[in-house]
């Protein structure tokens, strides 16, 4: 049996707390690994080891950090399918998603790569008779990021190289659900000739975290995943005087109008409903039916969702893999069952596949509510779940206001053939990210994106521009030079201009 353990100060190291967790292959529903579970002694040699690293880390040019990121992507994209089939084994996600999941993790090692031009200041010269002005942006030290087990590499990319590059030192504490793709990230890191010490893994659970958000030497914290523990995350972090960024749960709606293409919005809810098993925090789980646009989307929607390929994430034909464990597939069946109670129109049950060869597998077939009400829970909360609620409403105003209501505030689509209903939407709509005939609005590496209202708590955006905000320091220099004559003490506010 596989024994996963942490990675510190450029080596792999076997956990010492006594404490582990197990590793599940999610198609076979059978035990592949153990992973170590880091106590607050461990977490505290990780944290010294960046701390040590650091200062020659932070002194490094960033052209010479932007080198390493180049041959971090450069091995990236040699090892793909490797990092793919890890991913799979432990996730349960189809090979060709996890591919994707690697190579939107690529996008923001490529974005990384231009950090010595992202940290570039301001210059004024002369701001006052013989002073000049610059700013300049400096990284923060040791730096950590919590992530969770539904995109075990890419959402790590989505802190890492941007931190790295900023001269940051960075601990990652990865999902105790799929933890190895961070291990194998760790060696490419390594490989791409990041110092040792720089970049540190962390395997564990709650006692590790808890560790992270108290240690006085991690001067910030990134996270993703559930609400709940995001704002625990950013409550626990900030009152030891940390930089949060948290980003949490989303109840994702697409909003279908009457004029929308009814055959386009129906594969956007496909994908975007069932791809990965719907454990995706940009995964659409409300799609909102304007007016006439109900009937129609409902008799098309129930054919396909029946006919989903499903099968382990190896199956080249299969579209949809098991969820992560058997705990999450019996909760998302919790709520099916819930669905039903409060009384919602199960189109489709998933609830009954059973896979030959794959009994014991953590397999759940998509199911298509109709008629769900935004009083009923299976609207109110995150499912996480191959589950998709179709709401009607009669006008787009409704649908805003439905949308606008929710606590979550992730992610958000209209489909429709009308441009000004489109602008009007995405204006007056209070979500994060907006679609327009696009499901998952989720922006290239060189924007910055994130939820609003309880999908984010902190001021700063994930990666992007906003990223090198949050991993660096702003800092203001004025400078003037002795120039012969002196000038005497002056007792008034200075006013440089004059």
């Amino acid at each position: 049996m596989q024994q996963i353990g942490h990675f510190i100060a450029g080596k792999r190291v076997a956990g010492s707390s006594g404490r582990f967790g197990e590793v599940f292959n999610p198609a076979s529903g059978e035990i592949s690994g153990r992973v170590a579970l880091a106590d607050a002694s461990e977490v505290d040699n990780a944290v010294a080891a960046a701390a040590a690293a650091w200062p020659a880390w932070a002194a490094t040019p960033p052209l010479r950090r932007a080198r390493v990121m180049f041959k971090l992507k450069e091995l990236l994209e040699r090892d793909r399918k490797e990092i793919s089939a890890i991913i799979t084994a432990e996730h349960g996600k189809v090979l060709s998603d996890a591919d994707g999941e690697v190579q939107r993790g690529l996008e923001v090692v490529e974005f990384a790569c231009g950090i010595p031009h992202l940290l570039k200041g301001e210059f004024t010269e002369a701001v006052g008779t013989g002073i000049d002005a610059w700013s300049i942006r400096q990284p923060l030290g040791v730096v950590a990021g919590i992530t969770p087990f539904n995109f075990p590499l890419m959402v790590p990319l989505w802190m890492i190289p941007v931190a790295l590059a900023c001269g940051n030192c960075f601990i990652l504490k990865p999902s105790e659900k799929d933890p190895s793709a961070s291990l194998k990230l760790a060696e490419l890191l390594k490989e791409a000739g990041v110092p040792d010490g720089v970049f540190n893994v962390v395997q564990g659970a709650r006692e590790a975290v808890e560790a992270i958000l108290a240690h006085p030497d991690i001067a910030a914290i990134s996270f993703v995943g559930s609400t709940a523990i995001a704002e625990t995350i950013y409550r626990g972090g900030t009152s030891h005087g940390k930089r949060v960024q948290a980003l949490g749960g989303a109840k994702n709606h697409l909003v279908v109008m009457p004029d929308a293409d009814i055959d386009d919005a129906v594969d956007a809810l496909m994908g975007s409903a069932y791809g990965a098993a719907g454990e995706r925090c940009m995964a659409v789980s409300v799609a909102v039916a304007v007016g006439s646009a109900g009937d129609r989307l409902v008799q098309k929607l129930e054919p396909r969702v029946r006919a989903l390929k499903i099968g382990p994430g190896t199956d080249a034909e299969a579209e949809m893999g098991p969820l992560v464990t058997r705990e999450h597939r019996e909760k998302v069946r919790g709520y099916i069952d819930l669905g039903i109670k409060e009384g919602a129109k199960l189109v489709v049950d998933g609830r009954g596949v059973s896979l030959q060869g794959y009994e014991n597998g953590f397999f759940l077939g998509g199911s298509l509510f109709d008629h769900v009400s935004t009083d009923m829970r299976i609207y109110k909360d995150e499912i996480f779940g191959p589950v998709l609620g179709v709401v009607r409403t009669p006008d787009m105003a409704g649908a805003v206001r439905m949308v606008n209501a929710h606590e979550y505030g992730n992610g958000v689509a209209i489909f429709t053939s009308d441009g000004g209903a489109a602008r009007d939407f995405a204006a007056g709509i209070n979500i994060g990210m907006v679609g327009v005939n696009v499901p998952i609005p989720v922006p290239m590496a060189f924007h910055s994106f994130g939820g609003w209202k309880h999908s984010l708590f902190g001021d700063h955006h994930i990666y992007g521009p906003e990223g090198v905000r949050f991993y660096t320091r702003y800092k203001a220099v004025t400078q003037r030079w002795p120039s012969g004559a002196r000038r005497g003490a002056e007792y008034v506010m200075p006013t440089l201009g004059r």
